[in-house]
């Protein structure tokens, strides 16, 4: 099965068809409609081959579905027929657990993505328990805003720092066997906080593949069959 990969951001929205080395782009935004997304997705892969679609949405997706428009980008998500557009069988997740299922490696995995907003999941032995960490609050205000890409712009030094409080206090919370950052902003960061592992959003396209393979874990032999919460 050749699968067409689509991880669709607040900023930009990336995509890349197995076999093909080179993902392509376009910008995203408040004025994008998922209508919008699939045109411009179907006008742009004219010439690549798949058979099945895997979407990363930045916002909650429960059961295969996004449970709200996501908050970066136009309204109209929620009950949109991507099979019907895309004529091929689609699967839906959360963008920063699909970036999670590509960084996972085996075991017990907390992924953190910086991004226009913050993801967040656990992976655990195989089952993917999508998260809204950046509901927390920290110093009187939300996580994701903290993380966010507007404090990184505003001040990246106390960026980096907040980065490094909040990263230490979910690994000392969850008790993981590793946790990764990643997300388009991990970039901004110089050293990363001490037990964490730097991620990559080209792993998207490597967990939106896993979802209709079964995802082969290279650290492991055997192979898993993701149950999603």
């Amino acid at each position: 099965m050749k699968v067409l990969v689509i991880d669709v951001g607040g900023t930009t929205v990336k995509f890349r068809a197995q076999g093909k080395r080179a993902r392509r782009e376009f910008l995203s935004g408040k004025q994008m409609t998922p209508e919008k997304m699939v045109t411009a997705v179907l006008d742009m892969t004219g010439d690549w081959k798949y058979n099945a679609v895997s979407i990363g949405l930045p916002g909650p997706v429960i059961h295969g579905k996004a449970a709200s428009d996501p908050p970066n980008l136009a309204p109209g998500w929620v009950g949109f027929d991507f099979e019907k557009r895309f004529k091929k069988p689609v699967k839906i997740m959360n963008d920063a657990a699909m970036q999670a299922l590509g960084s996972y490696r085996g075991g017990r995995m907390l992924f953190i993505g910086l991004g226009t907003g913050l993801g967040s999941t656990m992976i655990l032995d195989g089952v993917i328990v999508p998260l809204e960490l950046g509901e927390l609050m920290h110093q009187r205000s939300k996580v994701s805003e903290v993380l966010g890409k507007k404090a990184a712009d505003h001040n990246r030094r106390a960026w980096r720092k907040a980065v490094g409080d909040v990263v230490r206090s979910l690994a000392a919370a969850f008790r993981t066997d590793y946790l990764v950052v990643g997300g388009g902003n991990v970039r901004l960061l110089g050293r990363l906080p001490v037990a964490a592992r730097r991620g990559s959003n080209d792993n998207a396209f490597i967990g939106g593949a896993r979802l209709w393979d079964g995802g082969a874990i290279t650290a492991q032999p055997r192979k898993h069959t993701w149950v999603i919460t």
